[in-house]
């Protein structure tokens, strides 16, 4: 299955709140480019549809973690599917409409210049990472408070947030920690250069 069609799946068979329809008429409409965006400018996901198939891939682990013996039964953490895969397919979602297509220049193995393909960054909503996917989310469906931080502190102390702020919402939150390590595994293990 294409992961475009996977997304469109997993969204509609788990995400069923009110404005879910409208959140996803936003996100496959012409005016979004959730499907073709890189999930960031040269690390992982730097590629046409990088930032489905990262929402996917933090999906997938977000799904593993919670389903460990340790984390259900020790920890006691338990999660709706519906939450789960707002979370998930929706952390990154301020990505969008931020990466053009343009050109850097690199050096080629004999030292010599090229032009090469690459994105651009150009926010024209620039309200952060987490807090910026927290407010798109926001303006569709109504998230609960585990969610919320959960999205606003997907990227741990790897963000520029005020490192004791986020060890409270890891804390407090268990499904902001647990995003985070799903988030760093796609990021590093599955689209990293392991």
């Amino acid at each position: 299955m294409e992961h475009r069609e996977r997304f469109l799946s997993i969204f509609k068979e788990h995400i069923a709140r009110e404005g879910a329809d409208k959140l996803l008429e936003y996100i496959t409409s012409p005016q979004s480019d959730f499907f073709t965006a890189p999930a960031s400018l040269r690390y992982h996901g730097c590629y046409e549809g990088g930032l489905c198939e990262h929402s996917l891939n933090t999906y997938d682990c977000l799904t593993a973690y919670l389903a460990r013996e340790r984390v259900r039964e020790l920890y006691k953490i338990d999660y709706p599917p519906e939450s789960v895969a707002i979370c998930a397919l929706l952390h990154d979602i301020c990505k969008l409409n931020t990466y053009k297509p343009g050109f850097r220049n690199v050096k080629d193995d004999k030292g010599k210049w090229q032009q090469v393909p690459s994105y651009d960054y150009e926010d024209k909503l620039p309200y952060g990472h987490g807090e910026k996917s927290v407010y798109i989310v926001g303006g569709f469906i109504r998230l609960n408070r585990e969610e919320a931080f959960a999205i606003r502190y997907h990227m741990g102390f790897s963000g520029t947030e005020d490192k004791r702020n986020v060890g409270e919402a890891l804390e407090r939150f268990p499904l902001a920690f647990a995003l985070n390590v799903a988030d760093m595994e796609a990021t590093y293990f599955l689209e990293g250069k392991l």
